[in-house]
């Protein structure tokens, strides 16, 4: 498959049909778990693009939050969490391309949908983010902490990096190596907490 499509619907499509989904470890993360686990105001309206399979948003629906919304180019992982999670609102489920949402959220997960983009897409995703959240929103996540490879996704990238795409529109609340990564995952995760400025 040629470069130029490897971000498109159809490549994603393909990935999933040929069950060659490697960031998708088949349960929520731990440390976005134990972030979930501290909040406090249901009322949240969330957003997770790139959802996937969407474990965290099936996480979050389980503890009572009700105002989850996921979003995928791809729709075989959207319709996997309307079978294991019938409840879950349809509206809420949307098939379409992260850059194209026009609403305002709380907060914004960040769950392997970052470290599939290439690096000149991701100065327009944090301009994104910014523009999705609410003057008091926060975007919170796990982002991958290796060096930067051509060979993806997922792609890597550092701290620094990663500041110089968000600090324009972020405060820098947390950004620090992960604790509680899954074994194969360890020492290459950064957890942060990024809030509107």
């Amino acid at each position: 498959m040629t470069k130029k499509n490897n971000f498109s619907s159809e490549f994603w499509s393909q990935r999933y049909e040929e069950n060659q989904t490697g960031w998708d470890i088949g349960e929520i993360s731990r440390p976005l778990k134990a972030y979930i686990d501290q909040l406090t105001n249901k009322d949240l309206k969330i957003l997770i693009p790139g959802a996937g399979n969407s474990w965290e948003a099936e996480y979050l629906f389980q503890q009572g939050f009700r105002n989850v919304f996921v979003a995928d180019l791809v729709k075989k992982p959207l319709e996997n969490l309307s079978k294991r999670c019938p409840g879950f609102p349809r509206k809420q489920i949307l098939h379409t391309d992260f850059f194209e949402i026009e609403d305002q959220f709380d907060l914004i997960l960040e769950q392997t949908f970052f470290c599939a983009l290439p690096r000149k897409k991701r100065p327009a995703y944090a301009k994104k983010c910014f523009n999705l959240l609410t003057p008091t929103g926060k975007i919170s996540g796990v982002l991958f902490n290796f060096e930067f490879t051509e060979n993806g996704p997922p792609f890597g990238g550092s701290k620094n990096e990663y500041l110089t795409y968000f600090s324009e529109y972020f405060r820098i609340d947390i950004l620090e190596p992960c604790y509680n990564s899954i074994k194969p995952r360890q020492a290459n995760e950064l957890f942060f907490i990024f809030i509107k400025l």
